[in-house]
């Protein structure tokens, strides 16, 4: 049984290599070794569910600039798959906040910029109406949730390929913690997506 600490849940999504990496140890900011797998159903789909339920992005900075130069272009792009658009037109319609000690003014619409702890903007983000607030793909800011406990829905992708070096999700360190398993679907090329909910 998951007990929901407030109204709004902090649902966080990430890749992961099989060896338990989400970025290449030689480029960081390299994610061309998620591109045959993210393209599939199961990643797609996975995406669409995490999306759907959610109010408002949590972004750091450079996830953002690399996710609202991209996905905007999907809309209306010839071709583009419709899960696709959907979550491009819910990045852009969707209230987002941007995690930044260096930028002064936000380039994107309904973004708001805040130099706070990820965990005190998510306590005031609990604090207002809205549904899920969804942290996508922003290492930095869901390695600093898990460390304060607040995370209540844990979604991965994992892709069947090794890294062979480079940062981890799971740093040393955390809290003991009890996650349930509430969705997992295996697809082609051996993607996996796994939903865990973080049992209080």
């Amino acid at each position: 049984m998951t007990e929901q600490i407030a109204g709004r849940r902090v649902v966080t999504n990430m890749a992961l290599s099989l060896d338990g990496r989400y970025a290449a140890p030689d480029n960081p900011v390299d994610m061309g070794w998620v591109m045959p797998y993210a393209v599939t159903d199961v990643a797609r789909d996975h995406l669409t569910s995490l999306w759907e339920p959610a109010t408002t992005a949590l972004l750091g900075r450079i996830n953002a600039e690399g996710f609202l130069g991209f996905w905007p272009t999907v809309i209306g792009m010839e071709g583009a798959d419709p899960r696709d658009e959907g979550f491009a037109k819910w990045l852009v319609d969707s209230d987002k906040v941007v995690l930044s000690s260096t930028l002064d003014k936000a380039p994107w619409e309904r973004t708001t910029l805040v130099d706070k702890p990820a965990a005190e903007v998510v306590a005031d983000l609990r604090a207002t109406e809205g549904g899920d607030i969804l942290v996508l793909s922003s290492a930095s800011v869901i390695k600093a949730l898990l460390a304060a406990d607040e995370v209540d829905r844990l979604a991965l992708t994992v892709f069947p390929v090794f890294l062979g070096g480079g940062p981890r999700l799971f740093d040393d360190g955390l809290p003991a913690q009890r996650w349930t398993l509430v969705g997992q679907t295996a697809g082609e090329h051996g993607t996996l997506a796994l939903v865990y909910d973080r049992v209080r």
